[in-house]
Order: C-alpha cells, then structure tokens, then sequence
C-alpha cells in the first residue's frame, strides 16, 4: 500500500472515526493509516479502504513503528483520565524522532487558562508539543452534545435533571462536528501552524433549559436539581461511576457555572463551513433512540 501521509490515533473511537470519515470526504486523495489497538478494528479500517497501523499508547515501541512514514499526525486525546501526560508525551516523543511535520492535538476549550481539572493533563499535552518543537495546531474542543445526551435515561428513570452547573451556560457542539474541524485541519492548508482553535457550539444553554426541552419531548416533566459539587459526585458515585471520573465531572459542572464551557466565538461554524448542530437536535435523538430500543 502506498505510504499514508496521514496518521489518526485512537482511530476506531467514536471521535476518531468519525474524522476518518470525515477526512476521506474533505481529502479524498490523502493518503489515511489509522492507529488501532485491536485486531478487529484494524479489519474494519481495512474493509474501509484505510491502513491499519497496531499501536498502543502505552507502548512505545509500537509507537515507534507507527510513526514511521508519517507527516502529518492527530493525536486524539486518551480517555484515561490521570494517565493522559505519560501516554500523550509516548506519543509525541516517536512522531519526534520519526521526523513527523506536523501535529494536531484534540484539546480542551482554553486549555492555557481553564480553571477544569480535566483541562490540567490537556494544558500539560499543548506544553510538550510546544517544547518539542513540532509544528501543531491545538483543537481546543468545547463540551460534546452527546456527553449531555448520556445523561438521558437517567434523568427520564429518576424523573429529574442532576447537576452542579448552576446557572452556567454549556455552548456544546456535536462530535461530528469537531471530526469535521479536526479533518480540515489535519488535511492541511486551513489553518496555520501554531494556531489554538478554541472550539465550541454556536448556541448555549444552562441545564434548567436542558431539563425543560427534555420535559418538552418526554411530554412530562423533568426538573433540573442543581446539588452542590460534593453531592453531585457522591450522587455519581452511587451510580455507578468510578470515583475519579465522577470527580471530574462534577467539578467540570461547577466551573461551568463560573463559565468554563462557555464560548461564543463561532470559530468552530466558521471553520467547518456551517452552523453547528444544534444541542436540541442531538437530544431529540438520544430521545428517540432510548424510545425506539
């Protein structure tokens, strides 16, 4: 197979695939390796027409082998929360010495100042990047539609919205719609080199006007609970959610309140060429979903 120009990591994620996807529509003659952990997603890259390149971020000599032939690189954030700096630094450290051209890096909304403890392993990625001397553009994406959509089934089961937002606004925008950003950028020729997009939907919301469009399309009514941040992580915890990751959460609600997801930029509708999705669409079909399972 011809060389890829194009490396997309964590490419059979939700996030990673649909850049793919998103890619091979923008750029349909760049060449795209995509890098997998597993054997099934590497065929299914393949039945794709896209090169499977095995690789972990926790091994680096597998990272090593990736890189090779590379030129331009999407270094798609890790889910393991606390584990981000070491696996992101494997990463960049074998694009470095692969002599990879060009780095873009999936981020959070003002990575360089965002008082989020999700933001702290992400504001650390952007330094090593810098410090590396790679040529990038950091993706500082906003809050995804479907994280609020997750929260659905659990709001219709127990009859009200929990949270710990306040009156905070989220400006959300969907995961395709960053895929499209992050194709633009990494196909090249958008955006210049050292750029910080700072990414984000074009319409916001605080969780009260969430509760009350959920309300609308349950056809009853689904109040917002707003909890102080420790309740509303004990609250998660007893659901279920690991304790790290609900600590996380309601912390990134009780910045929220202090405006920590909110943008009103535009630049991410500017960049992919169109409104982004609005956070009523997405919600409507996670509505719908649930109904028709």
């Amino acid at each position: 197979m011809t060389r890829p120009d194009i490396l997309i990591t964590g490419a059979s994620g939700q996030l990673g695939a649909l850049t793919i996807a998103a890619l091979r529509r923008r750029a349909p003659d760049a060449r795209i390796a995509g890098l997998v952990r597993r054997a099934d997603a590497a065929e299914a890259l393949k039945a794709q027409g896209v090169e499977a390149r095995m690789g972990d971020y926790t091994d680096t000599e597998s990272l090593a082998a990736a890189m090779q032939g590379i030129d331009r690189l999407l270094l798609i954030s890790s889910n393991e929360v606390g584990q981000r700096y070491v696996q992101h630094r494997n990463v960049i450290e074998a694009a470095q010495a692969a002599g990879v051209g060009f780095v873009a890096y999936t981020s959070i909304l003002r990575a360089d100042s965002s008082p989020m403890e999700l933001a702290t392993e992400h504001r650390q990625t952007e330094e090593l990047i810098a410090a590396a001397g790679l040529p990038h553009v950091f993706l500082r994406n906003g809050w995804y539609s479907e994280n609020h959509a997750m929260g659905v089934g659990a709001a219709l089961e127990h009859g009200a919205l929990a949270g710990a937002a306040g009156q905070g606004r989220f400006a959300t925008a969907s995961r395709a719609d960053y895929a499209e950003a992050a194709a633009l950028v990494i196909a090249g020729g958008t955006v210049a080199p050292g750029t910080a997009l700072e990414l984000a939907g074009d319409e916001s919301f605080t969780l009260a006007d969430y509760a009350a469009e959920l309300s609308r399309l349950a056809g009853r009514s689904i109040p917002y609970a707003d909890m102080p941040q420790a309740d509303y992580a004990a609250l998660l915890k007893g659901a279920g959610v690991p304790a790290v990751m609900a600590d996380i959460l309601a912390d990134s609600d009780a910045k929220a309140a202090g405006g920590a997801l909110l943008d009103d930029g535009k630049v991410l509708s500017g960049l992919i060429g169109r409104p982004t999705e609005p956070w009523q669409q997405t919600l409507a079909g996670a509505v719908a979903a649930m109904e028709a399972a």
